[in-house]
């Protein structure tokens, strides 16, 4: 390249800046342009090159890694939403760098959705050379004297008004308001400044000055400011791009992508100092001899290579030199130069911009010409457009490969292939040039054909975009406080929880006495667990929820074997005549014994029912009252048991002898009891939720006895009923328990079981929704449709990774559009939902070991707790907070918690083993 590189930048001739001899004829001057020009085409390859390597770059800065020293700064700007339009009020900008070489100072009126928009004031301030490369006390005494006019010259009240600094130089950002300059660029060299919180140094100006009272609320990168100037109304922008005097970018980065923030929920922008990109191996070929001029003239030779190739301080800067060099050759203007051409500065931008403009033709290009002292020919104009349009091509085309970088970013972070986005674009080059955004369009498409990206021009060259960051921020803090308040209630401390256990276990021995108590403590009538010695086979019905199950458990000495088959109980069944539901349930037991090939065999059966009941032997159980969405009629009240014996009796040619009835929560703890001998406790935590505990036989009131133990079924469900929880209800409960079918009972329960969380939720979510916390406050029919966010969609928002796509695909499956801000809202709403109940679930447990501990009179107690329920099986958190609370509340009770594997079958198998076991032992 060096035999077509710049000749030199001083005159080659006499004092007229012409050469001694003739020029090149006019045929080949063409040609040897072009041979000239050539050296800043960048090929596909190239860019896909500068892409990848790029890519890496911004990976490895994300990431942390230092050595060897990432090619670009990686600065997260701690802005962490983009807006959504209803951002109301007036608020002051402060831009410094935006603009070069001046001060920007603007009001801007921000109207929400409803209102029209108001045009902001603004007023633009020189600062002076001498400012730019002073002291840094003495910028910012200038910035402050800016704002101070500025502002006298408004009817301003003495309210504080919110103010958004637009600082445009590389920071480290520790805060929203807080920014630490790394280094100087586009010209600006004072001193006491890098290493400075440029926030702090505004505030104390601002205080030396006396201006008005101002909050500087945050600092905002003006690629920032671009992203977020945006008009709403075409959809929020996650990428900004800025080609102005200098160039960088900015983009929407899941946080916990950015290792310096160490979070893991959410998004933050991050603003990208690609300018400073300077990988020799990927930018070395695409380096021309007029670059290495340029730079080798600059105030910061060897920095900023990228932004070199591309900003428009520098554009300008390239078509001079360029020029310079086919004068001093021959090849234009008769082979003269003159002094204003051959001084750095003297093509700027906008003279590019109005050479390359096709609609200003060939007079506009000569009188550009011509005011840099040149007498061009015609014949110049067309080869001068030919560099102008070289030049600004290839930063271009470079730019466009930066911002594939950043979309294969996006879609590698995002799992999306045909990734769909919005880029807002800023800065003189794209307000002047007349091509450069058809340029990196057609460039973007071709390195990047699988994304959708549409282009939209950011409002107020950015100024807008910081007023409405500085709306985002104080919006965000508002709706900050209504959560807090909101959830509140949710956040219980160790005082409640151990006020709870206490109540919990003066119920429990309230209802063991037979005294008025919100727990029923029913005797179960199962005295002992399994002790290993059980065989045979057996029958096991288990009803508890809208899927009913028939099982044939063997017991043998080599372990548990079960086969079994679900029928569905229909609602109508559910909520009809009693008798169609047992007739139901029989006939699903004969065609599971005709699968099975048992037709004509009486086995043991035991009869898993999870509702509550008072027995009245191991084989008589009188339901008290229907839950989970039963209400079958003619049932409250009857024996279950003798209602299965009639519809067996019904059925002729049956034969069934039903040995037990084993509430689900008994069953879980025998079946964990045949593994492990300390289980003496059993917890269901599903759909609804339930206790069990072996108790000193002695202590239970109405069964003859005093020594050995009885299973006691607490029923827990009901606890609080007599108004012992309403402190911890909440007004969402109320609603909840009021549009229930069991108004005013079972409240312990539908403050845990799964049946009720996600209602909890939803009621939460719509109440935010009216505060405008949520979804911009338009309110929705989907969310208002009962039963609509299932206690499922907890497990899987809770989950940890993807959390917030996971939202995204629940919520917009119901039909609802959200933004990362919505995401992260819903997310703590279920997470204080779950909390709770998993803290209020493990108080319960806390009082029944420590009722078992203090029976027995230990200092310290070793139990298992055998468990079963999908709540506390599938939810990612749910038994680890519950097992945490368990340990705080009962320390001196060492609890293992065993998952029970089928339960409620293998359990009612168990329960029957055990009682055709000790039927079999001779009394003494």
């Amino acid at each position: 390249m060096d035999s077509t590189g710049p000749a030199g930048l001083g005159h080659r001739g006499g004092a007229s800046g012409c050469p001694l001899e003739g020029s090149p004829q006019s045929s080949d001057r063409s040609n040897l342009v072009q041979t000239c020009l050539q050296q800043f085409t960048v090929t596909v390859a190239q860019l896909q090159q500068i892409r990848t390597s790029l890519l890496g770059s911004m990976e490895q800065a994300l990431m942390g890694q230092n050595d060897p020293a990432p090619a670009v700064r990686m600065l997260p700007t701690y802005v962490g939403s983009t807006p959504h339009g209803t951002e109301q009020g007036d608020f002051v900008v402060l831009e410094l760098g935006a603009t070069g070489a001046s001060v920007r100072v603007l009001w801007v009126t921000l109207t929400g959705t409803e209102g029209h928009r108001v045009e902001p004031r603004s007023q633009e301030f020189v600062i002076p050379p001498e400012v730019m490369l002073g002291p840094g006390k003495q910028l910012f005494d200038f910035a402050a004297c800016c704002l101070t006019k500025f502002l006298g010259a408004l009817p301003v009240s003495n309210q504080c008004l919110p103010l958004g600094f637009s600082f445009s130089f590389p920071c480290h950002q520790t805060g929203l308001d807080r920014s630490i300059l790394i280094s100087w660029t586009e010209g600006f060299r004072c001193s006491d400044v890098e290493g400075q919180d440029v926030v702090q140094l505004l505030r104390d100006a601002i205080e030396r000055q006396g201006a008005p009272s101002l909050n500087v609320v945050a600092v905002v990168n003006d690629t920032v400011g671009t992203m977020m100037g945006c008009d709403p109304e075409l959809g929020p922008c996650e990428i900004g791009l800025l080609v102005d005097l200098g160039t960088k970018a900015c983009y929407m980065e899941e946080t916990k992508h950015v290792a310096v923030l160490g979070e893991d929920l959410g998004s933050v922008c991050v603003s990208i100092e690609w300018g400073s990109f300077c990988d020799d191996e990927a930018l070395g070929p695409v380096l021309t001899s007029f670059d290495h001029a340029l730079d080798q003239e600059s105030l910061d030779p060897g920095a900023q290579r990228f932004e070199k190739m591309i900003g428009g301080l520098h554009l300008g800067e390239l078509v001079r030199l360029v020029l310079v060099d086919l004068a001093q050759r021959g090849l234009l203007f008769g082979g003269c130069t003159s002094p204003a051409l051959l001084s750095q500065g003297s093509v700027a931008l906008e003279h590019v911009a109005e050479m390359e403009d096709p609609s200003a033709g060939t007079a506009r290009v000569l009188a550009v010409l011509q005011n840099l002292g040149l007498s061009p020919e015609a014949s110049d104009v067309e080869l001068v457009q030919r560099v102008c349009a070289a030049v600004t091509t290839r930063a271009a085309r470079l730019c466009a490969a930066a911002l594939a970088a950043i979309l294969g970013r996006l879609q590698h972070s995002r799992e999306e292939h045909a990734l769909q986005i919005a880029v807002a674009t800023g800065g003189r080059v794209f307000e002047r040039h007349p091509s450069f955004l058809s340029l990196l369009k057609e460039t973007v498409m071709l390195l990047a054909p699988e994304c959708g990206v549409s282009f939209i021009p950011s409002v107020d060259g950015g100024g807008r975009g910081v007023a409405v960051v500085t709306a985002v921020v104080t919006r965000l803090a508002t709706n900050r406080r209504l959560l807090e308040e909101t959830l509140v209630p949710f956040r219980l401390d160790r005082e409640q929880l151990a006020a709870v256990q206490v109540q919990m276990q003066e119920a429990m021995a309230k209802g063991l006495r037979g005294e008025a108590s919100s727990l029923r403590m029913l005797p179960t009538y199962v005295r002992a667990v399994p002790d290993g010695s059980e065989r045979g086979d057996f029958l096991a019905l288990d009803l508890g929820g809208t899927n009913f199950r028939v099982l044939l458990v063997r017991v043998a000495a080599t372990g548990v074997q079960i086969t079994s088959e679900v029928y569905t109980i229909p609602e109508l069944m559910a909520q009809g005549p009693g008798q169609q539901l047992f007739d139901h349930i029989v006939d699903c037991i004969v065609d599971f014994q005709q699968k099975k090939g048992l037709v004509g065999q009486s086995l043991p059966l035991g009869f898993t029912f999870s509702f509550p009941c008072r027995q009245l032997g191991l084989d008589q159980g009188i339901l008290l009252n229907w839950t989970k969405g039963f209400s079958a009629s003619d049932c409250v009240g009857q024996d279950v048991v003798a209602l299965l014996r009639e519809a067996i009796r019904r059925r002729q040619a049956v034969e069934l002898n039903v040995v037990a009835i084993v509430n689900d929560t008994v069953g879980t703890m025998m079946s964990c009891g045949y593994k492990d001998p300390r289980c003496e406790v059993g917890l269901i935590v599903g759909t609804g939720t339930n206790a069990c505990y072996m108790e000193e036989l002695q202590n239970v009131a109405g069964v003859d006895g005093d020594s050995g133990h009885m299973c006691i079924n607490m029923e827990w469900g009901a606890f609080g009923d007599d108004g012992t929880l309403g402190v911890l209800s909440t007004h969402f409960d109320a609603s909840v328990d009021g549009a229930s079918i069991n108004p005013g009972r079972q409240r312990f329960e539908k403050l845990i079981s799964g049946m009720y969380l996600g209602e909890i939720v939803c009621h939460i979510l719509l109440h935010l929704t009216r505060l405008g916390v949520l979804f911009q406050g338009q309110q929705t029919q989907q969310l208002q449709a009962r039963g609509i966010f299932k206690t499922k969609f907890l497990s899987q928002i809770e989950s940890d990774s993807p959390a917030l796509r996971k939202v995204r695909d629940i919520l917009q499956g119901l039909g609802l559009s959200l933004t990362s801000d919505d995401a992260l809202i819903v997310r703590e709403v279920c997470q204080a939902v779950s909390r709770r109940a998993a803290q209020l679930c493990g108080a319960g447990v806390a009082a029944v070991v420590e009722k078992i501990r203090e029976n027995r009179g230990l200092e310290e107690l070793t139990v298992t707790v055998g468990v079963d329920g999908t709540l506390y099986k599938l939810h990612p958190h749910f038994s680890r907070l519950v097992e945490a609370t368990v340990r705080d509340l009962a320390p001196r009770c060492k609890v293992t918690f065993r998952q029970s594997e089928d339960g409620s079958g293998k359990g009612a198998a168990l329960v029957t083993a055990v009682a055709c076991r000790l039927a079999q032992t001779p009394r003494i």
